[in-house]
This record gives C-alpha cells, sequence and structure tokens, in this order.
C-alpha cells in the first residue's frame, strides 16, 4: 500500500513584528507560545511557534521574524490558512473577539459545507476561523484568555492559489498520493479541495484556481511555507525516496531536532515541507515550561551567547 500523508503538520508565515505577533497569537487568538527559537539558517530571526495546550502536531502556526516588506498579494502562493473551531457559536464568539481587538473581520458565512470567518492578523496575514465540527482530539491549554470551549483547536485547511491546476494537481496525487475530494466555489475562484489521510478539515489542502492575478511577492503578512506530516522517520525515508524517483529538486532531509523535513517546490514556486510527527518541541524542555526561554537545537547551542546578543527583547 502507497505511502500517506496523515495531514497538515504545521505552516510558517513571516513577520516584520515580532512583539506584535507575540501578543496577537496568545493575547487575542489564545494559542500557547510552545517554542521560542531561531530560524536555523538565520540565527538573527527568532522563530516562534504557536499551538495547542500540547504542542501536537496538525495544531502549530509559526513565524519567522524578518525585517521584510508587506507581502505583494496574488497567486503562486498560500493564500488563507484555516484554524479550526468547534461549533458555530464558537464562530460567534470569535467574531465579538476579534472585531473588538480591531482589524479586519470579515462575517460568518457557509463556505464548502462549513461554517467559516475570514478574518486578518494586524500585519495582513489571512487567516479563516472553521467549524470542524468538534471531530478529532482536542487538547485545550489552560493557560489560555480564550474559554476552553472555543479555543483554535489546530490548523485546517490551507488555502493555495494557482494560476492553473493542470501542472500543481498531478503533485498532489501522483507523487503526495492526495486525494481529489470535491470542488467549490469561493470569491469569485474555483476552488479544488484535496485530501490526506482520513481527510477531514485537519488533512485538506484546498487550491483556488486565480488566473487574472499577478503574482505573489513574499513578505510580511505572507506565508512562508507549508508542512505535512510524516508518521515518523523510517516514513520519511520513503518520501524521500519517492520524490527523488520522480526527479523532483528537493534539499534532501533536513534534521530540525523537533523534527526531521524533506522540503521541495511545487511547479509554481510554493513550497512544500513534509516533517515528521516527532521527537516534538518536549524534547529539549518540559511540556509545563515550553516556550518561556529560548531553545536552540545542540548544534547550535555553543553559540548561544552570540545569538542572544544578536536577538531583539520580544517584550
Amino acid at each position: 500500500m502507497s505511502i500517506a500523508l496523515k495531514g497538515i503538520h504545521h505552516l510558517t508565515a513571516i513577520t516584520a513584528d515580532a512583539p506584535g505577533n507575540l501578543r496577537f497569537y496568545t493575547d487575542v487568538l489564545g494559542l500557547r507560545l510552545v517554542k521560542k527559537t531561531v530560524n536555523q539558517d538565520d540565527t538573527s530571526a527568532y522563530h516562534l511557534f504557536y499551538a495547542d495546550g500540547k504542542a501536537s502536531p496538525g495544531t502549530d502556526i509559526t513565524f519567522f521574524d524578518f525585517p521584510a516588506a508587506p507581502e505583494r498579494r496574488g497567486t503562486n502562493a498560500v493564500s488563507r490558512t484555516g484554524l479550526r473551531v468547534a461549533g458555530r457559536d464558537s464562530l460567534e464568539f470569535w467574531h465579538a473577539r476579534l472585531t473588538e481587538a480591531g482589524g479586519a473581520v470579515g462575517d460568518i458565512r457557509d463556505l464548502d459545507g462549513r461554517a467559516s470567518l475570514d478574518f486578518e492578523d494586524p500585519e495582513g496575514q489571512r487567516l479563516r476561523l472553521i467549524d470542524d465540527g468538534g471531530k478529532g482530539d482536542s487538547n485545550p491549554w489552560d493557560g489560555s484568555s480564550v474559554p476552553e470551549e472555543h479555543q483554535i483547536r489546530g490548523l485546517g485547511p490551507i488555502i493555495m492559489s494557482v494560476p492553473d491546476l493542470g501542472r500543481t494537481e498531478p503533485i498532489l496525487t501522483e507523487i503526495m498520493n492526495m486525494r481529489k475530494a470535491r470542488t467549490y466555489e469561493a470569491d469569485g475562484a474555483s476552488v479544488h479541495a484535496f485530501e490526506m489521510g482520513e481527510g477531514g478539515p485537519a488533512a485538506e489542502l484546498h487550491v483556488a484556481v486565480e488566473p487574472n492575478l499577478p503574482r505573489a511577492g513574499q513578505g510580511a503578512g505572507g506565508v512562508h511555507h507549508v508542512a505535512f506530516r510524516a508518521a515518523d522517520i523510517e516514513e520519511l525515508h520513503e518520501w524521500t525516496e519517492r520524490v527523488q524517483g520522480f526527479r523532483v529538486p528537493s534539499s534532501g532531509e533536513v534534521e530540525r531536532y523537533y523534527f526531521r523535513s524533506l522540503y521541495f517546490r511545487e511547479p509554481n514556486g510554493i513550497l512544500f515541507e513534509i516533517a515528521t510527527d516527532g521527537p516534538g518541541f518536549a524534547v529539549d524542555e518540559p511540556m509545563e515550561s515550553l516556550g518561556q526561554s529560548l531553545s536552540l537545537p545542540p548544534f547550535l547551542e555553543p553559540k548561544r551567547a552570540e545569538i542572544e546578543a544578536n536577538l531583539k527583547p520580544l517584550g
């Protein structure tokens, strides 16, 4: 039987305001800062991970802190990030909370058969709260300012924009073993929903076909890459061989300490990552104190003093 991705692992976006980003995602969205570390390829930049109470795979939205200009919106990019909540009552709660916090907030609407609420963070990062019907595991954080029943449960679906589905679909179905589930119309675009593993919103990638948009320019308020779940290193080895077998250029396997990864781009240049579920964020600090101090993987630990001296305070 062919290997299958389990769903969304994480999504990494870009902020040019790490202190403001931290305030919004913890104070307003009520997520837990589960890892405060640095970009392993550019240690002058923070890499902040927000997730559920147990830092579960599939719940973390992460940010590189780059001094970048705002994103130029367009196609050939991840265009919106889904965040799952349980029930329409939760969407009503969030509509009121986000309106009070200020910023761009839409109306609750039914989209692809699910109640949804679009909004943006202070830098214009496009997000969508989606009623997942309470399906699957939930690990609330008892330190959140959001009541347990309304807390964000995890990621998904992820929406990306391409000018033409023709080159992207074979990557998703033939290489990544996703299943095309359905098509729907949203905001003037035809959107094609692909599912992984057991399916459901935590395991869906939606592709909007938008040929009339300009090409996106990456920047603050935009997405850097989306990652998909491999169960373990053995599965990642299989994915590495599979991607190489289709002659798709890739990074080869990269050790990120908290997980192991493989990176490659689909034909429009959107960066994909396949990442292992483990060992997870508690590998170097206790679960109860995740994110409270700067964590560095062992290969960067000898440079801690230099790295800390180059980082700006988050408080």
